[in-house]
């Protein structure tokens, strides 16, 4: 096959291909006496699992699987891919935790609340289990902005700035990032907490779904490369 072909039955560029020619994604292609490339089925197969395997766990992490399906052990090549599965397993377990975490602190009421029931960075650093630099960095980017006590101007939370802070740091453990986060927080400060969080989970679960159907379809074309690189190590 040219290297056009190969391209063409992955869905990716001439220059993509070539690329990971040079990655050594793919095994190094043989040559025409004019010194064209020429790739056979390992080498389409390799493309394939690529492909997939970079929209499941991201392109450093399908290189590396990808070179070691036909480079190294079929031990160390299954060790990596099991790491993928585990890791997916482990992002759906953790927002599963989340979910019902947001969701039951989103049902808390506040209600009599007083200037004593506010606590302190260091207070509510401990009681998330962070640090308080965590606190400051979420100050900084807008996502929970403290009071300052009027006497020593040190932050001071409220029970709602409590409950906010609560939320992104469930939010931060499913998995996202300050940047979508500081577009949703100013939509729970509206009164639309519960359903907005509702709807972030849901997407963060159809990305790691995605992720593992990814991960799935990159099964036949990693089988096919160890059969064809003809080794059962």
């Amino acid at each position: 096959m040219r290297t056009a072909d190969v391209a063409r039955s992955v869905g990716y560029s001439v220059q993509q291909i070539r690329n990971l020619e040079r990655d050594g994604v793919l095994p190094p292609a043989a040559r025409t006496a004019t010194g064209y490339r020429t790739y056979g089925e390992l080498h389409l197969q390799c493309a394939l699992a690529y492909r997939a395997l970079a929209a499941a766990a991201g392109p450093i992490e399908a290189k590396e699987i990808v070179r070691a399906f036909h480079r190294g052990p079929t031990s160390q090549a299954l060790t990596l891919l099991d790491a993928a599965h585990a890791r997916l397993d482990r992002e759906r377990a953790e927002l599963g935790q989340a979910k019902d975490a947001a969701r039951a602190i989103c049902r808390e009421p506040i209600d009599d609340v007083r200037a004593s029931d506010a606590m302190s960075i260091s207070e509510l650093a401990a009681a998330l289990d962070v640090r308080p630099s965590t606190l400051r960095h979420w100050h900084a980017e807008g996502l929970v902005v403290p009071d300052r006590d009027p006497a020593r101007g040190t932050r001071r939370y409220t029970p709602a700035q409590v409950r906010d802070a609560r939320i992104v740091h469930q939010l931060r453990k499913a998995g996202y990032r300050i940047t979508p986060l500081r577009a949703l927080v100013p939509q729970l400060r509206d009164g639309r907490r519960s359903r907005d969080v509702d709807s972030v989970l849901a997407a963060r679960d159809a990305g790691i779904t995605a992720r593992s159907a990814a991960l799935l379809d990159s099964a036949p074309a990693l089988r096919a490369v160890l059969s064809l690189r003809g080794r059962t190590d």
